[in-house]
């Protein structure tokens, strides 16, 4: 798989040897579940995809339907659909943390992949499959 010039450099750019590897391991899984090529998303951001949202509030745009961030503390994965979507999922990965719409891992090699690869697969067949209608704090996968 050719990975974008922008994409690669980010992943050079990565000092700590883990998150380097891990980038390298969710190009790879993220390519293959959206279908999508890695593209730079926002800065330090990889994204794969595209979704369309629009709330009740009238604001709308496009965001990447799958992602990551490899930080310092660990790697941020986005589910934007919300982790609360997801809890039989996330009972079964391994260590990791979670935010709203974020899910962070220390390191790919202690969780499980298959798992990952679903989650992965169900939050970007969420936000994909029309306007994506709320925002992950508000729970639930409903399309508008």
């Amino acid at each position: 798989m050719t990975v974008d010039p922008e994409v690669r450099a980010l992943i050079e750019s990565i000092e700590q040897p883990v998150r380097r590897r891990d980038a390298e391991t969710l190009v790879e899984l993220m390519g293959r579940v959206t279908g999508q090529p890695a593209r730079i998303a926002y800065k330090g951001i990889i994204g794969f995809g595209t979704y369309h949202y629009r709330y009740d509030s009238g604001r709308e745009g496009d965001a990447p339907g799958a992602g990551f961030a490899p930080r310092r503390p660990s790697t941020t994965i986005y589910l934007s659909d919300g982790v609360g979507t997801h809890p039989e999922l996330l009972e079964r990965l391994g260590p990791h943390t979670t935010g709203v719409g974020c899910l962070y891992v220390k390191d790919l090699s202690k969780v499980d992949l298959d798992v990952l690869e679903q989650l992965v697969a169900a939050s970007y067949a969420n936000l994909t499959a029309g306007t994506f209608g709320q925002r992950a704090r508000e729970g639930g996968s409903d399309a508008v």
